[in-house]
């Protein structure tokens, strides 16, 4: 049978989601606690790699197992087993050709930027102490939707057939001392986000004007677009199936 199981996790001192052979990852961690509770060889499969550092409030992985068990027990056993920096949600049976990661509508990152110094936030906020024109960085995010090729936001050399994103959402919000930038979409490129952010933050500083994001996203060149900010700022916060992958 094939589950769904629901998790949160703080990325800083792990090298993104994916299993990587030289070095810690959040897969890595919660395959061998699954293998070690259920007593077998346990895969996971995972809805996207966020990249080192990067932490997620909402995560969603996919195993089959063919044994029995009751959820709420092994959400509790996995929780007391894990390390303080992963947490799980839950766990639930899903039809058994659902994909973590295909079947996934739609994924949504929030990243934070520290506007003034706080000894609590700096691991995870990038900070900004320069004052920021949000108006335009809103101004710029509305342009983003006329368009569906983000290669220039994309990292060099990456293995994709398509550039190609429907980006749903795209705002920043305000707080006293924090902006948050919320962008949602079907799918993303390796990096994408960031690179949003720094070109966001380019014109929130007056280097770039908003209407410069179209010879940006246009020329399809990475190096025409501004710099990735730090891992440490980015979530990812939500993400959508649909009803039908799950059973009652």
């Amino acid at each position: 049978m094939r589950y769904f199981i629901e998790l949160s996790y703080n990325g800083k001192t792990y090298h993104g989601w994916q299993n990587q052979p030289n070095a810690i990852s959040v897969q890595e961690v919660l395959e061998k606690a699954m293998s070690t509770i259920l007593k077998t060889e346990i895969s996971i499969m995972g809805a996207g790699r966020t990249d080192a550092g990067v932490h997620a409030s909402q995560m969603f992985a996919h195993f089959d197992f063919d044994g029995d068990f009751k959820s709420y027990d092994l959400v509790y056993k996995l929780n007391s087993f894990l390390p303080n920096d992963i947490a799980i949600t839950s766990i639930f049976e899903v039809k058994p050709d659902a994909h973590a990661r295909f079947h996934a509508l739609s994924r949504m990152y929030h990243y934070k930027i520290s506007t003034s110094k706080n000894v609590f936030d700096y691991d995870y906020a990038y900070q900004v102490h320069l004052p920021l024109d949000v108006d335009a960085m809103n101004e710029a995010c509305k342009l983003l939707f006329q368009y569906k090729d983000f290669q220039c936001f994309s990292k060099t050399n990456t293995d994709v057939k398509t550039y190609n994103c429907d980006i749903m959402e795209a705002f920043w919000t305000q707080t006293e001392h924090q902006l948050v930038f919320t962008i949602k979409a079907d799918r993303f490129l390796r990096n994408m986000v960031r690179a949003i952010v720094g070109t966001m933050i380019n014109i929130g500083l007056g280097k770039l004007k908003p209407e410069d994001l179209h010879q940006i996203i246009s020329s399809k060149s990475r190096s025409e677009a501004g710099f990735s900010v730090p891992a440490h700022g980015l979530y990812l916060v939500e993400i959508i199936y649909p009803k039908t992958i799950e059973i009652n």
